[in-house]
């Protein structure tokens, strides 16, 4: 029974394998807009499968769960959410200009403008 159980281990780490670069050969044909439902019927193939492989498995009272090295197929990192909109970056090339400053337009000393502080009041 023992060999029967590995034998089905090792089908389904295969089947596993088999299965991620089915699916990363699908969104590579989805990026690329291009048909892929051959290869999505084939993963669905593949699913039914490891479905019977695990049953069997379980009946003859193997309940561990089954490690698989994903050393081999890289695993994609979440993406950052994206901002909804972006407001446009105004840069200028030039160091900063102050061309007027404004001012209140009673200043009490009927020039509507402010005092220097050379001038005093």
């Amino acid at each position: 029974m023992d060999n029967r159980t590995n034998e089905i281990r090792k089908r389904i780490r295969a089947l596993r394998a088999s299965m991620l670069e089915a699916e990363a050969v699908m969104h590579e044909q989805i990026n690329r807009d291009e048909e892929c439902s051959f290869v999505a019927g084939e993963i669905l193939k593949m699913c039914a499968v490891m479905s019977v492989l695990i049953r069997e498995k379980e009946s003859l009272g193997d309940r561990e769960p089954i490690l698989v090295d994903g050393s081999f197929l890289p695993r994609r990192l979440p993406m950052a959410p994206r901002p909804l909109a972006l407001r446009p970056v105004k840069r200028s090339l030039g160091a900063r200009r102050t061309t007027c400053r404004m001012t209140p337009p009673n200043t009490g000393n009927g020039t509507g403008r402010q005092p220097l502080p050379s001038e005093g009041r």
